[in-house]
């Protein structure tokens, strides 16, 4: 049985130790952290899932940024303890937050990572939405939350404006 809830400020510095433990040392220079850098998450996407001791078995984050002007959801980092892989949290994190994403308002969400695993939610690469770099552009892929969302938006992915 798990507990799925908002992150909340008590939760930063155990969700970054799983982040670490889950990816590769200097994972805060990836162009990704960039756009992150100084501009704070958005909140009600950002979960923790728990197991019924409390222990931390997943986390999933969002962060916004700007393409052409408009407002996209960065999905990321998702990360679940390598203890509890293969149990298909990371997908209900992911399909949970989608939905709450879309409810919220939001039109569009990106992330970079694997176009097999985030295909199955409907992810697909993304022409023309430029990361800063290094970023493999084919691992650049987005979703629409409302149909036609991401068309003629193209250009570089940039930081938020507050």
């Amino acid at each position: 049985m798990y507990h799925l809830e908002e992150e909340t400020e008590a939760d930063w510095w155990e969700v970054e130790a799983l982040y670490d433990l889950c990816f590769a040392p200097g994972r805060t220079a990836l162009s990704s952290y960039r756009l992150r850098d100084g501009v704070a998450t958005v909140a009600p996407l950002c979960l923790v899932l728990r197991d019924e001791d409390g222990v931390l078995a997943a986390v999933i984050r969002y962060w916004p940024v700007e393409v052409a002007g408009q407002d996209v959801l960065l999905l990321g980092p998702v990360a679940v303890h390598p203890t509890r892989q293969g149990e298909g949290l990371g997908g209900l994190l992911i399909t949970e937050s989608l939905a709450e994403a879309r409810r919220l308002g939001w039109q569009r969400v990106m992330l970079v990572g694997d176009a097999p695993y985030y295909g199955r939610f409907g992810f697909r690469k993304l022409a023309g939405v430029v990361m800063p770099p290094p970023t493999n552009p084919d691992r650049v892929l987005g979703l629409e939350l409302v149909q036609g969302a991401w068309q003629g938006v193209t250009g570089d992915v940039v930081k938020a404006h507050s």
